[in-house]
Parts: C-alpha cells; structure tokens; sequence
C-alpha cells in the first residue's frame, strides 16, 4: 500500500485532531482474563540522493520503487489484543494489517506467577539482538542497523524458557518456521544471556550475549541489506545466492551504558554459513550509536532491554538527538559481497502520550567489486500509537 503526499498529509491531520490515547485500552474482562488493545501507526518518507543505483527504481512488472527520488509509504499498521490470566497464564495476538502478517502470537505461562520464570509457546522474537528485541515504537533512529536488519532472527514459531533476577537473566528457545506463511523459513535454536551489573534508576551498565543457529530453506541462503532506508529497492552489499548452504550459526554481543539522559547503545555480529560444496563462509556487522534525551529524561530497564519513558512534559514532549556508525563487511575469499558503513543523525519527538516524528539524514560508503557507491537518504516518520 503506497501513499501519495495529499494521503500523508491527510492521515496526519487525522492523527493530530484525535485525541490523546492512554496505552493498552483495556476492553474487558473475559473468561478471566483482562483483555487489552494497543496499536502502531508508522508512515515513512524518503528522499534519496543517488550516487551509482537508482536505490527507488521499481522492477519491469511495476512493482517496488516508483522510480522517482522520494518514495511514501504506510510503514505499519499494528493491533495487538493482550490478555492478563486467568491464573498464571498472559496471551498475546499481534497482526500488521500494512504487511499482512501475524506479529507477537503467544501463550507465556509464569511459574508460581512470576513473570521473570517463564515458559513461552508460540510466536515471539528470539533471544537475541538487543535492537531486535526493543520496542518497535521507541526505536532511536527510523531504519534499524544494517547488522540487525541481516543477522537478527525475528518472529518465529517456537518454545522458550526465561529466568531472570535484576541485573542478569538468560533465555533459551527452539523455532521454526514464521507463522506467516511463505515468510522465513528454517527451524533452528538460540541462546542469549544478560548482566547488568550496574542497574539503577538513570544509571545502567548492560552487557549481552547470543547465539542463534538455524537450518536453511531448500539450501539456499543470500546476505545483502539496504542502506538504512527501509524503503529502498536496491541493496549495496549482497552475495547472490548460496544454493549449497547447510546451517546459519550467528553468534553477538552487545553493551548498553544509561548515565541520566544519555545512552550509548552497541551490537557486534558473527554469521557463518556452512556449506556443502564450497568453503564455509563468514561476515560480520556492527553499529555504535549514541542518543541524549534533550528535556532530560531517562531510560529504565527490563527484561534485558531499555524501556523509554513518557515525556516529563506532555505538553512540550521529549526531544532525543542521536548519532549512529554502522558497518558491514560481506566479503571472503571468493565471495565479494561488499562492504558498507553508514553514519546516521537523528532527531526524535515524543508529542504528549501517542505521537512520535523523527528526522534521520543517512550517508553511505560503499564498495562492492571495485565499485564504489555513497547515496545520502533522508528519512521522516510519523507515529501514532496506543
């Protein structure tokens, strides 16, 4: 679904009159259970700034890109129904009605009803990446890295174990296949522990660690990512396909420092594919970001991951500013995916309880079979959500 400017500017019209939503709107209380409702409204813009590709061009069947320089677009359209009990048990059905897939859908049951011991059926986010795992809502920058979007497992099918005290905790899991069908494909495991052994009110030092290893489809398998700009067609690193691939084994750790407004937020990546008729093949990515809350504020900690609190000031909102490094590097041995590193700015608006607008400016570097391609993309967001 594409949006024309007058439909942009009409949506936001529309969300600006509405009025202000608190967050999980409780509906009822069925078969003891107390059902919720949240939401996520995303609408994205970019313009690009074209070095060697056309990174909006659409394909011959005029689908993607619309070949121009800037391209609109309903990011997402979220509902989320939650549900607290009866006993010891929470439940979740999620679905993105832009994308038309199934989001969170679970069944969490807390052990002697602690939500920090608990066993996890159904579809959720694996353990691992400290970004992946945060809050799609209060994300720092509007493209998540380029070594998130590649290497993080997301949603799939599965069972996971929990436990975790105040400053460290461990999950374990077993997935398969997306629940979506014709989505991502290959049953596999993950693994990820947390320390934190500072963890105070507006002061936090967090450390992660997380494995993932999964089958392929069909033994085929490909790396490649756009340059932070969600809304792109083309991608400046890629290897093609692998039609002789066996297993993906990606391994990642990851620090987070909370000192009063501040954040500094890092992940580090380790992919290796194993193959049958040819030398196993690694990459690596990485990011480093850095983001001050302007008004003051700052971020708590649960569950291994930041929360980001509501403005103190609703009437004048939260103002972030961030800066974020990123980098790639695709190629080994024969293989010359590329290389890539980007630096993203970005400044965030959180508008009373429900409206968030960000502005993000990303310039690339690039270098893929002696080719060499440094685009600029500037990126804009706004965000309903309850």
């Amino acid at each position: 679904m594409k949006l024309s400017r007058s439909t942009l500017a009409v949506a936001l019209l529309a969300a600006v009159a509405a009025p202000a939503a608190h967050a999980e709107i409780v509906i009822d209380q069925i078969g003891g259970s107390e059902v919720s409702f949240e939401g996520l409204v995303q609408a994205d813009a970019n313009w690009f700034s074209n070095d060697v590709l056309d990174l909006n061009k659409g394909s011959v069947d005029g689908t993607g890109g619309n070949g121009k320089n800037s391209e609109f677009e309903l990011r997402r359209a979220e509902l989320v129904l939650k549900g607290k009990g009866p006993y010891n048990f929470d439940w979740v059905v999620g679905y993105d009605a832009k994308a038309d897939k199934w989001l969170d859908v679970n069944v969490k049951y807390k052990i002697g009803g602690d939500g920090n011991n608990f066993f996890q059926v159904g579809q959720f986010k694996q353990p691992n990446s400290l970004e992946e795992l945060s809050s799609t809502k209060n994300n720092d920058f509007i493209a998540k890295a380029n070594a998130t979007n590649t290497y993080a497992v997301a949603r799939r099918l599965g069972a996971a174990y929990g436990y975790s005290q105040d400053n460290w905790g461990i999950t374990a899991s077993a997935f398969g296949r997306e629940l979506t069908r014709n989505l991502a494909h290959g049953s596999g495991y993950g693994l990820r522990g947390t320390f934190a052994p500072i963890n105070e009110s507006g002061n936090i030092l967090h450390f992660g660690l997380a494995y993932v290893n999964y089958d392929t489809d069909a033994d085929t398998f490909r790396v490649r990512s756009r340059p932070n700009a969600d809304l792109a067609t083309e991608r400046l690193v890629d290897t093609g396909n692998f039609t002789d691939t066996d297993r993906v084994a990606t391994t990642s750790v990851e620090g987070m420092w909370v000192h009063g407004p501040f954040k500094l937020q890092g992940e580090y990546y380790n992919s290796d594919i194993k193959r049958y008729d040819h030398d196993n093949y690694t990459s690596t990515g990485g990011y480093l970001q850095g983001l001050w809350n302007i008004t003051g504020e700052t971020w708590g900690y649960k569950g291994g991951v930041p929360t980001t609190p509501l403005p103190d000031e609703p009437s004048s909102g939260m103002w972030q500013v961030g800066l974020r490094y990123d980098t790639m590097d695709l190629n080994d041995g024969d293989v010359k995916g590329g290389k890539m590193n980007t630096w993203t700015a970005g400044v965030n608006w959180y508008w009373r309880s429900n409206f968030k607008f960000m502005l993000n400016y990303v310039k690339v570097n690039s270098e893929r079979k002696d080719v060499s391609d440094d685009p600029g993309i500037t990126e804009a967001r706004l965000q309903f959500f309850w």
